[in-house]
């Protein structure tokens, strides 16, 4: 071969090495090949992960919540809850005050004033359902309704305005006097037992033989829980086109 053939033969070589895909590494070697990843092959989306919605925190319940009522002062170590009935048609917690006060007690001294904790109006004389709290909570000074020191030192009296002997409390009537006794339950853990009409710590007729005992002193509190998701708007199909209005 002569000199002129030789160098364009090596010139061939060089140029051919010079080219994309020409070098020698760049042909894999047999039993060398890498597999490429899924996520990096063209066209092809990666699976991610779904993104992690933070956990909302627990939802705190004050105390407060579960019992409107209580007072401001240190609570007394109540175990019962003793039902009334006033007796009358009408009746509020000043007029039941006003009377009160003009009973004495076994040592000649005049009460302090109304000896119920809670009054339940009817409509006439106070809101039909309404539960107004007297000093006695507001103060957690003992009672003067019971008739027997036990039970109005560590019973909380409740009267209905009412004679449940001639009529029933009102349905207003019965959803507060439940919703009392089931707060007041959850609170100081009374139980069921523990709730009783005045007739079953004295002789009596009170609260009335037309008083569903059995049913409020069942009653139960329970915490109500915040659905904070948002609501859904409702989605209307407008037109032939096939639009979406919200």
């Amino acid at each position: 071969m002569s000199a002129r053939s030789c160098w364009i033969v090596s010139f061939a070589v060089v140029a051919c090495l010079e080219l994309p895909g020409c070098r020698p590494e760049s042909f894999p070697v047999p039993g060398s090949f890498r597999r490429v990843p899924a996520t990096h092959r063209p066209g092809v989306v990666p699976d991610l992960p779904a993104p992690r919605r933070p956990s909302a925190p627990p939802l705190q319940i004050p105390r407060t919540t579960l019992n409107p009522w209580k007072p401001k002062v240190p609570e007394r170590d109540w175990k019962y809850i003793v039902i009334h009935h006033t007796g009358t048609s009408q009746g509020s917690v000043a007029g039941i005050d006003a009377v009160h006060r003009k009973r004495k007690d076994k040592r000649g001294h005049h009460w302090l004033g109304i000896g119920y904790d809670f009054v339940i109006g009817n409509g006439r004389g106070m809101g039909d359902g309404e539960i107004e709290a007297t000093f006695r909570w507001r103060k957690q000074i003992q009672g003067a309704h019971a008739g027997v020191r036990k039970y109005n030192e560590y019973g909380i009296g409740i009267a209905l305005v009412g004679n449940f002997d001639k009529t029933r409390p009102t349905a207003a009537q019965l959803r507060a006097v439940k919703r009392l006794v089931g707060t007041l339950k959850a609170a100081y853990g009374i139980g069921s037992d523990h709730v009783l009409g005045h007739s079953d710590v004295r002789a009596t007729d009170c609260p009335g033989r037309n008083f569903p005992l059995a049913d409020v002193s069942s009653s139960r509190r329970l915490p109500a829980f915040v659905d904070r998701r948002p609501v859904p708007q409702p989605v209307r199909f407008v037109g032939l086109r096939g639009r979406f209005q919200r």
